[in-house]
């Protein structure tokens, strides 16, 4: 279903599917978890997947675009993500020591944010929460 939601959004942008878009969203969708496009290269490659740092590079952005893939933060001045088409919202612990990502969803807090754009009168479309901080690790290791 993602290859085709892609299909049709790179079409309307006048781009192509090509071998190496098709391998890249493959990639990404059976990754699991958050991920970085160095580390996503690094797994292609391993695999035997020919594909070039700038493809990568390029690809994401246009996965994020259409919605199919969700920047998730930045650390030490590069991005990670995931993949978010076909799985419910949720948000993000994040250590700053670490770099851990623990996916989180609570009931209780989105409905305190819809309460609060109710009364602001605002209409959400989005929203992405990130909590910085210490998992137990490193909060351990810091005491």
């Amino acid at each position: 279903m993602e290859d085709k939601i892609f299909k049709e959004f790179l079409e309307k942008k006048g781009l192509k599917f090509t071998k190496e878009r098709a391998a890249v969203l493959k990639e990404v969708f059976s990754t699991h978890n958050h991920f970085d496009p160095d580390d996503l290269l690094i797994k292609m490659r391993k695999k035997g997947i020919r594909v070039s740092k700038a493809s990568i590079y390029r690809t994401l952005p246009l996965l994020l675009e259409c919605g199919l893939v969700e920047q998730v933060e930045k650390i030490d001045k590069h991005a990670h993500y995931e993949h978010t088409f076909g799985h419910g919202h949720h948000d993000h612990l994040i250590c700053t020591k670490c770099g851990r990502i623990i996916s989180l969803f609570s009931e209780k807090l989105e409905r305190l944010q819809e309460k609060l754009c109710k009364k602001e009168n605002f209409r959400s479309i989005s929203h992405t929460l990130e909590i910085r901080g210490y998992c137990s690790k490193c909060n351990a290791k810091l005491k």
